[in-house]
């Protein structure tokens, strides 16, 4: 008997085994488990945006951002990548500290501005976290270049917060009407390199973007991509409604990292949950869309791990770029659950 139920209980090992094998195979097997995550590096961050004079003299001349390369390109390979039919586009790199930006505009076709009454909650939103020496200098410098407040002013994080006390930050606007924030910690919050008192501007912390269900998030951004949590928090108060400018805000925020790069930091407003969600029509051509550039070893490999999945898919497949001119020659466009989209690329 005792022998039997030994056999019993190997046989459904085996089984489970060969269950397993099959799970991962059809990418049906929790992807937290496997041993390399898929995504390694995080950024640059891509932005499009309606004259790219207009904001590269805004970047580089208001937040010191410097001028690394600017490329045109346009055919098949692009319009896959993209999914934009016909496009001409004008893709500038900036660089600020260690991390970068991509500026993109399209020559063609142009697409659509940023709603006028757009509000920090609705499910567009999404901004990159400037980290500044000095929130006063820096927050003055911004007046005197006449930027838009999209905060009342700047706002710190009351003591009650353990998790972000006596942050310092302030949401503005590019001349695209993009949300961005400058950011200021205090000595024993954030990374070393941010308590750097040498230059005004240091570098990019995070982008931010709203979601819907940070369950949800979590099972694509740290399950599925491989991300790890680095951070959580429940943001209130009246300095959170002066900051994003949204009455009754109550916002839950996590953040997640790769081995590198900017962080990318869900949040769900808990109140109000009145925002409007990502439109289901966007392009890559309209001005409220970013890009978050995510390293991948190979986009091949990543289009296989996702393609079983609810994945929605902006590439159809991934795509060879002819003479490397954007600096990679695969990559492979998709939006994660609330439509944000994601550019994975070697």
């Amino acid at each position: 008997m005792r022998q039997y139920i030994r056999m019993k209980r190997h046989m459904g090992r085996q089984i489970f085994g060969v269950l397993i094998v099959l799970m991962v195979i059809a990418g049906l097997w929790p992807e937290h488990t496997r041993a390399e995550p898929l995504v390694r590096a995080v950024g640059p961050i891509e932005i499009t945006v309606a004259d790219m004079e207009r904001s590269v003299s805004f970047y580089e001349q208001v937040l010191h951002f410097k001028k690394l390369s600017d490329v045109e390109v346009h055919g098949p390979e692009y319009e896959h990548l993209q999914g934009v039919f016909r496009l001409r586009m004008r893709m500038v790199s900036l660089q600020l500290g260690q991390e970068m930006v991509v500026l993109t505009e399209y020559l063609a076709p142009q697409g659509r501005p940023i709603p006028v009454d757009s509000r920090s909650n609705d499910g567009w939103f999404q901004h990159i976290a400037i980290i500044v020496s000095d929130m006063d200098q820096a927050y003055q410098h911004l007046r005197q270049h006449k930027v838009r407040h999209a905060s009342t002013g700047p706002q710190t994080i009351p003591v009650w917060n353990k998790a972000a006390a006596g942050i310092k930050d302030f949401y503005f606007h590019d001349p695209d009407h993009h949300n961005l924030e400058i950011l200021w910690f205090p000595p024993g919050k954030g990374h070393a390199r941010w308590q750097n008192k040498n230059e005004l501007f240091l570098g990019i912390d995070h982008t931010a973007i709203v979601v819907a269900d940070t369950e949800r998030s979590l099972h694509f951004y740290r399950d599925t991509l491989g991300l790890k949590v680095a951070g959580e928090s429940e943001n209130y108060g009246i300095e959170q409604e002066r900051l994003n400018n949204v009455f009754g805000a109550r916002l839950r925020i996590t953040g997640l990292r790769a081995a590198a790069g900017p962080a990318i930091e869900l949040l769900e407003y808990m109140a109000p949950r009145d925002g409007r969600i990502y439109p289901a029509d966007s392009k890559a051509n309209d001005i409220w869309h970013w890009q978050i550039h995510a390293i991948t070893p190979n986009p091949d490999d990543a289009f296989n791990v996702l393609r079983p999945g609810k994945t929605t898919f902006v590439s159809n497949g991934s795509v060879a770029l002819p003479k490397n001119s954007l600096g990679f020659n695969k990559g492979l466009l998709i939006r994660d659950p609330d439509g944000h989209a994601l550019l994975l690329r070697p």
